[in-house]
């Protein structure tokens, strides 16, 4: 999923049409806050971010998403009819991990998307640590003291969804809609049934995951 944080409906709705036509899922949002309420439910593997927005400029944007716990690493490409060196340096040095000025090709803007998706790729070789747990993302391993752990696709999905985003309470809503894919209505005990059975196959090392209650579950003390 790519979200376009872009008040023109003409350019959003052309980005997104583009984007759509070449196997991609996109969303397109006119004002920063409809974006980051849609953060709330899934987080996206990429987002096009323009400067000059309703509500607060993109830059500000950019800042509160490199500084929240588990988006910080989210990739951001900016989008702007500010082309001059000085935005292009503030907005790099900000975080943002590509700079396109308006205006720009629909060619350009998905080879762009693709490079910046490939380094995205490749940092997944990275580990997550949690205490005693480590997750290897690329290879979709868990080990405990070193020793390799069992899981369902869903139990990894679940665990690396929690340690992806370090001592942040993850909801049940945003963990259904992450690992399994959709909103279920509030009787729904499908996380906390996969939660218990993750705890017990990672041991003692399972009282890392932390009930919130009346909200969901977060683990703490996650690295890099």
């Amino acid at each position: 999923m790519i979200y376009i944080v872009e008040d023109d409906s003409s350019i959003r709705e052309l980005v997104a049409y583009t984007l759509t036509s070449q196997g991609m899922e996109a969303e397109g949002f006119e004002r920063p806050s409809a974006f980051f309420k849609a953060l709330e439910k899934r987080t996206p593997e990429l987002v096009l971010l323009d400067i000059m927005l309703p509500e607060t400029d993109g830059l500000s944007v950019l800042k509160k998403l490199k500084g929240t716990p588990g988006l910080s690493r989210l990739p951001v490409i900016m989008l702007t009819a500010r082309g001059s060196e000085y935005d292009t340096v503030l907005g790099l040095d900000s975080g943002a991990d590509d700079y396109i000025p308006k205006p720009f090709g629909m060619m350009e803007l998905l080879a762009r998307i693709r490079a910046v998706m490939r380094r995205t790729a490749e940092k997944k070789g990275e580990i997550y640590q949690c205490g005693s747990i480590q997750v290897y993302p690329e290879s979709r391993r868990v080990t405990v003291d070193g020793e390799t752990v069992v899981l369902t696709s869903k139990e990894f999905e679940l665990l690396l969804a929690l340690v992806s985003q370090p001592d942040r309470v993850c909801t049940r809503s945003q963990l259904l809609s992450s690992v399994w894919g959709y909103l279920a209505d509030g009787e729904s005990r499908t996380v906390d049934v996969h939660v218990k059975t993750l705890r017990q196959k990672l041991g003692s090392a399972g009282q890392l995951i932390e009930t919130v209650r009346g909200m969901g579950y977060k683990i703490g003390g996650t690295e890099k």
